[in-house]
């Protein structure tokens, strides 16, 4: 049995018989409420931001719709995450959420359900982004991670830092040299 046990515990140090975990394989909902997870999006050039509706950042949706559709057909998503941790700024309900993203800004990228991005109750996705990507807390709403094809985080943005910055565009075009 030890011997057995030792075996399991080698093959999983040199990344034998051990699935691979990833931020693919993390269980999330959509907007919806229906199980989702980024598995879809498996292959792309991804920037992951959490959003509000009523804050003072949220004009951004605007730049994040014009990104998606300029990059999409090169394999880049937006994947926007609600989050009311930051001055209650996000207290709609799911369907009032996804009306205003449609109709204020016309969001075509998908939308997650509300979650934590920070403290106990944080979300699976963004304790792995946050340790892939700089352990410190999100500061606010519209922080951006940048993940490249193979779900890898290679950048991280301010909130402040608008989503079509050069710094932000170089990255992603970057990203989608590269897959």
């Amino acid at each position: 049995m030890r011997c057995a046990a030792f075996l399991v515990l080698l093959g999983m140090a040199i990344g034998l018989g051990a699935a691979e975990n990833s931020i693919y394989d993390i269980p999330l909902k959509d907007i919806d409420g229906k199980a989702a997870s980024l598995k879809a999006h498996k292959g792309k050039v991804l920037l992951i931001v959490n959003v509000a509706s009523q804050c003072g950042l949220t004009a951004q949706y605007e730049a994040l719709q014009a990104l998606h559709k300029k990059y999409g057909a090169q394999g880049f998503s937006v994947c926007a995450f609600p989050c009311n941790q930051f001055g209650e700024q996000e207290p709609g309900t799911a369907a009032e959420i996804k009306t205003f993203c449609a109709t204020k800004y016309q969001v075509s990228f998908p939308i997650y359900a509300k979650i934590d991005v920070n403290g106990e109750g944080a979300s699976a996705l963004y304790k792995s982004l946050k340790a892939a990507g700089g352990p410190e807390k999100i500061r606010w709403n519209f922080e951006k991670f940048l993940v490249d094809a193979k779900g890898k985080v290679i950048g991280r943005f301010e909130p402040e830092t608008e989503p079509d910055a050069p710094k932000v565009v170089k990255a992603i075009e970057a990203a989608l040299d590269r897959k």
